[in-house]
């Protein structure tokens, strides 16, 4: 009788040591729970409406929560106040996981959707100088002005940089609060209704010989590090979202669409500003080595930026080697 209550016990404790070692969000039925924040428009939130719609969830057993943000920084804080355990950014915001403040898990798409704007009158660059300039500190909004303003031989220093949230740009550029903006598509249609004379003086695509502005799907550190089995499912969920995408596009707009509750049209133009990659693609180009030269320009940039004190080796960051396997 000993000897069988010894086995039983140790038994039991197998099974607790077992069970410790699984992900602490898993629920009984063998899913773990994720909270996913996005961004309201195409590149942020049309894997998120084809995994949905192609049951991409449940298929690889994960139950899934997702909250709309305005901006990459504002996610990045709630990954690291444990409201979040995945999110979505922009290129402007990867500074963060570049300085430790979470990591990445997938590219998603190459970017072309930022601008420096101005009101009906400034047609050129150099004209910024001294005006009222709205920013999202940290985005990608700060990021195309702050390359338009050396490309013009200025800088922060130079203009009357008002930080204001991407929502706020929208209305005090249409009441002439502020003389320009950096601010990206769908929210620039939204000016545009207001004020169809304004002026786009940059876009990504003049600073293309320099920098690529990848998009990013990232994972708090504490994910990252203690629910590997929770990123390796939601990567596959993001990989085969990637594929159908691309293989539907049309599709995958209307989804998109439905999810953001806008007009299929106004999606199809957004979608029309970035360059959507596959999972087939970034498996070569995290090969190859072109995600860490994309990542690596756009440290040096961040640290010119002053937002990196030193320019990091992009496998701190980057789990390539997690998004291939």
């Amino acid at each position: 009788m000993k000897r069988v209550l010894a086995a039983l016990a140790a038994a039991s404790l197998l099974l607790l040591s077992a069970c410790g070692s699984a992900d602490d969000n898993s629920s009984a039925g063998g899913a773990v729970k994720v909270n996913f924040g996005y961004i309201a428009d195409y590149n942020g939130s049309s894997l998120l409406a084809v995994a949905d719609d192609q049951k991409l969830w449940a298929k690889h057993d994960v139950e899934v929560s997702i909250k709309v943000f305005t901006n990459g920084p504002l996610q990045i804080t709630a990954l690291n106040a444990g409201d979040l355990d995945f999110g979505y950014i922009g290129p402007g915001a990867i500074w963060l996981p570049a300085s430790g403040k979470a990591k990445i898990v997938a590219a998603n798409s190459l970017g072309n959707a930022d601008r420096v704007i101005a009101q009906p009158g400034i047609t050129d660059l150099a004209q910024l100088k001294g005006k009222k300039v709205g920013v999202p500190e940290g985005t990608s909004g700060d990021m195309i002005l702050t390359l338009a303003l050396k490309k013009a031989g200025l800088t922060n220093d130079d203009i009357q940089r008002v930080p204001m949230d991407a929502a706020t740009i929208v209305s005090a550029f249409a009441a002439g609060q502020i003389d320009a903006a950096g601010i990206w598509y769908p929210l620039l249609n939204n000016i545009k209704q207001k004020k169809p004379g304004l002026v786009e003086l940059a876009k990504d695509s003049d600073f293309e010989g320099e920098f690529s502005f990848p998009t990013a799907f990232v994972a708090s550190n504490d994910v990252a590090e203690k629910k590997k089995d929770t990123v390796t499912r939601v990567v596959q969920v993001l990989r085969e979202a990637m594929d159908y995408r691309a293989a539907n596009p049309d599709k995958t707009i209307e989804l998109t669409a439905a999810l953001l509750k806008q007009p299929v049209d106004a999606v199809r133009a957004d979608a029309a500003n970035s360059k959507m990659l596959d999972s087939k693609t970034l498996d070569g180009y995290t090969a190859d080595g072109t995600i860490d030269k994309w990542l690596t320009a756009l440290g040096d940039y961040f640290v010119d930026a002053k937002k990196l004190p030193s320019n990091p080796d992009p496998k701190t960051y980057y789990l390539g080697d997690v998004f291939t396997g």
